[in-house]
């Protein structure tokens, strides 16, 4: 079975988990981002004026992320690998009233003409559950020259400290940093997931480059301070000392 696959039937099966945490985002009147749901307001992490612009989300879930681009001016794409993420995302569509445009896909593939787009976001989607090689290099041939990527997800800090079972974040290193791209934890013995992937912080640079992307920003997600307990295999505490997320701004650079 291809890593797409897999990651498409752990989805489907994961997916009746996400229906109202997808219907709560949808009804928020202000984006929030990762983990710790950090509000845009203290993490400008999507443009704030998105009018006349054509964007993609690649790796949409139940397609919040979408519908607050929606919000901001654009007209909105948006991909997913899951056919039970998309129902979800289709049936708050048809609620909302939204006109965002739904397509079942693999960003690692995207069905999408060259230099279509003007700006393309991914939290937790495709940023992770897509090798970085290739969705990256999808999205560089989708943007027109000048375009936006934004990106969120798990910091290879995280990756690298995660504990044999691949359910939590440790103090110790775990597994090797050089190297980092491909993590299988389909068999992982408590909660068995997916298969992700992650690069070591230059490579990510040395891959942007040879893409054609101008890093705008880079920031290493610190916890907020009132954050609490576990979530999503991260220790609230950990991730106060040490990054658990990281956030990417790109551009594509010009002819």
């Amino acid at each position: 079975m291809t890593d797409s696959a897999v990651n498409r039937q752990f989805w489907n099966a994961y997916a009746s988990q996400w229906v109202e945490r997808g219907r709560k985002a949808w009804q928020s009147g202000q984006p929030y981002w990762g983990i710790w749901s950090i509000p845009q307001s203290q993490i400008a992490f999507l443009d704030t004026d998105l009018r006349g612009l054509r964007a993609v989300e690649l790796g949409c879930g139940t397609g919040y992320v979408s519908r607050w681009m929606e919000q901001l001016g654009a007209e909105v794409v948006s991909l997913d690998l899951s056919d039970a993420q998309l129902a979800t995302a289709a049936e708050l569509k048809r609620e909302y009233g939204s006109g965002i445009r739904l397509i079942h896909g693999n960003a690692e593939r995207l069905p999408l003409h060259d230099a279509s787009f003007d700006y393309a976001i991914s939290e937790y989607g495709a940023a992770i559950w897509c090798d970085p090689y290739l969705w990256l290099k999808e999205a560089s041939r989708v943007l027109r020259p000048g375009g936006r990527l934004r990106f969120w997800g798990h910091s290879p800090w995280a990756m690298v400290c995660l504990d044999d079972e691949g359910e939590l974040v440790t103090r110790s290193l775990g597994r090797d940093y050089f190297g980092l791209h491909r993590l299988d934890f389909s068999d992982a013995p408590i909660d068995p997931g997916g298969i992700e992937f992650n690069l070591p912080i230059s490579d990510w640079f040395q891959l942007f480059q040879d893409l054609g992307f101008i890093v705008e920003r880079f920031l290493e997600i610190k916890a907020p301070d009132t954050a609490r307990g576990e979530s999503f295999g991260s220790d609230a505490k950990w991730a106060q000392r040490f990054p658990a997320e990281h956030a990417w701004w790109l551009r594509k650079r010009p002819p």
